[in-house]
């Protein structure tokens, strides 16, 4: 199984102190902790899209491009680009020139976004959204896949023989679906032999298993090898301890500024209690013995080779939230990996003697984490 560190950006105030973290603090950390993610061996950093508050994730190349440049070895994902918003041709410039400077390490998670703002701010509605999903990242795909490209739709001038610079560096690049309960991103992917990527957060895991299920189904209906279907799965917190009591006393605060922030914006509460959260969730919150048996009772339902964990800290001191990494890295990925065999992710392939970033860390005055220091050294 592979194991990806994903974040949303959110900018919001911390659980324990009550302060809010400056945007260019926020987007920093985020930085920092791609770099801890690669120096503890996890296989990739996501970055989703969004476009309203309490988010700053409207960018992810960008963000995506920065965590190129301070590392060598691990995945970049986005989760997702929102391709219903994006000018593919816009957006297949931005994402081929990542894939360059990242020496082909970009992996895509595509979807339709959600929220107000894209009415706002793009004027892209519950009428359209799945339309421009699906046209957008077809005329993505046929950029990706050829240097001339004619083509016409509905929601952009169309194309005669065109040719988008930069060529990417991955002739082909793996573009995964992501969809939380939409059959429509079920039914993209397996038309075009594509990968699911399953939200799995907002509730209990059957309405995402079912959905998994009938991807296979469709799958198989469209001629694929049941063997090739590709499925990862996010999860909705994450925290590991020696002990189960230590850890859940750790995440309790972090349930209830989220069960206070979806409150305030009129978010549907799902899980009241923390007890319930942990127990029917796919939170991944315990002893590292929990863990590993709560994600090999999700694989039975999903199959999946892919998880996402939460990157944030979330009110938990810099000390406490590396602590928790590294016993994942130590106690929990090596027995999944060995349970769950994956297929490789995007592998690097910029320089035959590519440069691993060196980075020290030490401790500022309030407990977080600063670099102090940063080197290339050949591999």
């Amino acid at each position: 199984m592979k194991f990806l560190l994903f974040t949303l950006v959110t900018r919001v105030p911390d659980p324990i102190t009550g302060r809010l973290p400056g945007t260019r603090e926020r987007l920093r950390n985020v930085i920092e902790q791609a770099g801890i993610a690669e120096e503890l061996g996890y296989d990739g950093f996501a970055v989703g899209e969004r476009h309203e508050d309490p988010f700053l994730s409207a960018a992810p190349p960008v963000i995506l491009s920065h965590i190129a440049a301070v590392t060598s070895r691990i995945s970049l994902f986005t989760a997702v680009t929102t391709l219903s918003l994006l000018d593919p041709v816009r957006a297949f410039e931005d994402y081929s020139t990542l894939d360059n400077l990242s020496g082909g390490r970009l992996e895509l998670i595509i979807g339709k976004g959600n929220g107000s703002a894209q009415a706002e701010l793009f004027h892209v509605t519950t009428d359209d959204q799945w339309d421009r999903n699906r046209e957008g990242y077809e005329l993505f795909r046929e950029l990706w896949a050829s240097d001339s490209v004619t083509w016409s739709g509905r929601f952009r001038p169309e194309l005669r023989a065109a040719k988008a610079l930069p060529r990417p560096w991955q002739p082909r690049i793996r573009i995964w679906h992501g969809s939380a309960t939409s059959r429509d991103s079920v039914e993209l992917a397996a038309r075009h032999g594509d990968p699911l990527f399953s939200a799995n957060v907002t509730n209990p895991i059957e309405p995402y298993a079912e959905l998994v299920r009938h991807y296979r189904e469709r799958w198989e209906f469209y001629g694929h090898d049941p063997a090739d279907a590709m499925v990862g799965a996010g999860t909705a917190g994450f925290h590991v301890a020696k002990t189960s009591q230590e850890a859940a006393e750790v995440f309790r605060p972090i349930f209830e500024a989220r069960l206070a922030l979806a409150r305030k914006l009129g978010l549907p509460v799902v899980f009241e209690t923390l007890d319930d959260f942990l127990a029917r969730s796919s939170a991944l919150v315990g002893s590292p013995e929990q863990v590993i048996d709560k994600v090999s009772r999700q694989h039975e339902h999903f199959g999946h080779e892919v998880t996402h964990l939460a990157a944030d800290r979330d009110g938990r001191t810099a000390i406490a939230h590396r602590d928790s990494l590294e016993l994942f890295q130590s106690a929990v990925a090596p027995e999944l990996r060995r349970r769950i065999q994956s297929r490789p992710l995007a592998v690097n392939s910029a320089t035959d003697h590519p440069v691993r970033p060196t980075t020290d860390y030490d401790l500022d005055s309030q407990g977080d984490l600063v670099r102090t220091e940063t080197s290339g050294v050949p591999q």
